[in-house]
């Protein structure tokens, strides 16, 4: 099976740099409203907290490679939940302003958002609309991740696997999902191609949050963790081939 990856590209270029025009209006009860030409919707949290935190980004309150307040401050300072804080980070990361480097903290990577259209245009799109570019860019990156990954690449996507499994036999939904993305993402790493993996990584926030509305239970997961384990094996073993044939599959699967 051959995949055309300037089709891929062009499809996804055209998908996210559509934008709709934009109006804000403050409601009565002081909460934003973002609204386009066909909905309406509030901003969550997690939302509102990364615009005000881009915004004093930009502002310089935050020093580019400076290190951003722990989330407990962060908490304290906007008022908010710790899963509200580590979501609006992983925004700014995705938009490429912050950096998260495990057990060190968050920095600050930019005062400029390299994806913020993106980011935009991806918080209004239609489920099928997302569905169907994941769908697209999932079959380019097992393809190529089967013919370009190293041992590094083998090491994380394993890690990640590791987790999904371990997460799914103990029921921890929310843990299973992001395992599962971070599984995805990982693969997209692998592929060694950086316009590939942008483009999948800011996928992959609004993609966690469509997991989280379709799953109850863990499972589903738990009876595709095989399926996954095979895909690992088909880019262990540089075969790109089978790599499509079993992401067919993981496709397929509710």
């Amino acid at each position: 099976m051959f995949v055309n990856i300037r089709t891929i590209f062009e499809y996804a270029n055209n998908f996210f740099i559509f934008e709709k025009s934009v109006i804000f209006a403050q409601t009565s009860d002081d909460v934003m409203i973002e609204s386009t030409d066909t909905t309406i919707r509030k901003r969550s949290l997690a939302e509102e907290m990364a615009v005000r935190l881009q915004e004093q980004i930009a502002q310089g309150r935050f020093e580019v490679g400076g290190k951003l307040p722990t989330e407990s401050e962060l908490m304290k300072i906007f008022g908010v939940g710790r899963s509200t804080v580590r979501e609006a980070v992983k925004i700014l990361a995705n938009m490429g302003l912050l950096k998260v480097q495990q057990g060190a903290g968050t920095f600050v990577e930019s005062r400029t958002a390299r994806n913020e259209s993106m980011e935009r245009c991806m918080q209004r799109a239609d489920i099928g609309d997302l569905e169907e570019v994941r769908r697209i860019l999932e079959v380019a990156i097992v393809e190529r991740a089967a013919q370009r990954r190293t041992q590094a690449d083998i090491e994380k996507i394993g890690t990640h696997l590791a987790r999904r499994g371990a997460a799914a036999a103990a029921g921890r939904l929310n843990d299973c999902i992001a395992a599962d993305v971070d599984f995805h993402v990982a693969l997209s790493e692998a592929t060694h191609n950086e316009i590939l993996h942008e483009l999948y990584r800011a996928a992959s926030v609004h993609l966690q949050k469509r997991l989280e509305h379709i799953y109850t239970d863990t499972g589903c997961l738990l009876a595709s963790q095989s399926t996954h384990e095979r895909l690992l094996r088909n880019v262990v073993a540089q075969e790109p081939r089978k790599a499509l044939e079993t992401i067919a599959v993981i496709l397929q699967e509710p």
